[in-house]
């Protein structure tokens, strides 16, 4: 605009889908059109307004390292206390495994991960992976018995995927309108394609001194925790043997609640939404 005009009298003059002064919040990866009127005040108190400028069109982006720095900050402010954990674990259909053993030379492959929380992750819809959790039960050290993806479970040593070779990153904090809040971390063995992607696009953390999920060495062996009040879920960039670990049938129940498959972000949470946008 070529003049700053008072919000009410430019509405009243011409309706505007927008506000038009400060600063317009966009959403990431999303299109916009964006056409501008102009408003000034005359001597006698009225504005003339021009006509309509000609429709820029374009496309926002995803979210910067910047701006996963501060998911991040929000993210380390509600972790919690660290738990020891021994194993990552993945949860699926029987089916889902003898798959993989019949047709995938026995390995769990990488797929492209879907498009479940933060709108401007840039992981979403980018990066290969296997997703895997590793979150215990306080009481018991152990996994849950219960999940939103099957009853199978594959459990392996934590050491198989993070381990002093690998890096960890930070990828998106995000919860589902409940009380529960996630964090995306990506482990990816350095120098892989997954570990090129995520060094130009996600916050490094150091495996050994970070808030959400570490690996250090006490007393001569690998130690490794998870923090307590956040559901980690954990992206390994490389296919997984399955012969590294075990298959076995889980007891609980299959809370589907849970599920985070294509889950949307609430846009309203305090806790875990940016400025720039959702």
């Amino acid at each position: 605009m070529s003049q700053d005009v008072p919000t009410k009298l430019v509405a009243k003059a011409v309706p505007l889908p927008m506000t038009v002064r400060g600063h317009w919040f966009l959403s990431p990866r999303t299109e916009y059109s964006v056409a501008v009127q102009t408003a000034v005040k005359q001597s006698d108190g009225e504005y003339l307004v021009s006509g309509w400028s000609e429709t820029v069109e374009f496309c926002t982006g995803d979210y910067a390292k910047e701006h996963l720095a501060q998911l991040q900050e929000k993210a380390e402010q509600i972790a919690g206390r660290m738990l020891r954990f021994s194993v990552f674990y993945r949860n699926h259909h029987k089916e889902y495994f003898q798959h993989a053993r019949t047709h995938c030379g026995n390995m769990l492959q990488p797929y492209l991960k879907d498009n479940s929380g933060s709108h401007g992750s840039p992981t979403s819809g980018m990066l290969h992976g296997v997703f895997f959790s590793c979150n215990t039960e306080f009481n018991t050290g152990q996994p849950p018995q219960d999940s939103p993806y099957g009853r199978w479970r594959f459990q392996i040593p934590a050491q198989r995927l993070f381990n002093p070779s690998t890096n960890l990153y930070f990828a998106d904090f995000y919860c589902m309108y409940t009380a529960y809040h996630y964090a995306i971390l990506v482990l990816a063995p350095k120098g892989s394609l997954g570990d090129h992607f995520c060094r130009d696009r996600l916050p490094l953390l150091d495996i050994a001194c970070n808030k959400f999920l570490t690996c250090s060495v006490e007393d001569g062996e690998l130690v490794f925790r998870h923090a307590q009040d956040l559901i980690l879920e954990i992206i390994y960039t490389e296919p997984v043997d399955l012969s590294l670990g075990t298959l076995g049938e889980i007891s609980g129940h299959q809370l589907m609640s849970l599920s985070t498959a294509d889950a949307k972000k609430d846009p309203s949470c305090k806790t875990c939404n940016i400025s720039v946008g959702r």
